[in-house]
């Protein structure tokens, strides 16, 4: 796989160019968008749905350029989103991170798929 290496603000410029280019902006509001999200979220859903996990490793394998053009979608909606938001999206990630590491602590996390509320 070639690596193209690129910033979260260098895809959101090509994101909004391509947006602004077709002038579907007067289409996007918030609420829109983040149902293009989901919908898009279903699609990478759809390649895994009634597989096992045989079949999930057979398919995902023959089925790598499919499935990362659906991820592409899901993450041109979250950018989008975000930048409608007037969101710093790494910001948030950091952020968010952060609380994940408080939540799920490595000596009570590790090797477990609990909920942080059910660690005891």
């Amino acid at each position: 796989m070639q690596k193209h290496p690129a910033s979260i603000e260098e895809i959101r410029k090509i994101i909004v160019e391509y947006v602004r280019e077709r002038d579907w902006e007067q289409f996007h509001n918030p609420k829109d968008v983040a149902l293009s999200l989901v919908l898009e979220s279903s699609e990478v859903l759809e390649h895994f749905q009634w597989k096992s996990p045989e079949e999930m490793a057979s398919y995902v394998k023959s089925n790598r350029d499919d499935i990362g053009e659906e991820l592409a979608d899901v993450l041109y909606w979250v950018i989008l989103l975000s930048h409608y938001l007037d969101l710093d999206l790494p910001a948030a990630f950091i952020k968010k991170m952060e609380q994940n590491r408080k939540k799920y602590p490595v000596e009570k996390a590790k090797g477990s798929h609990a909920k942080y509320t059910k660690y005891q």
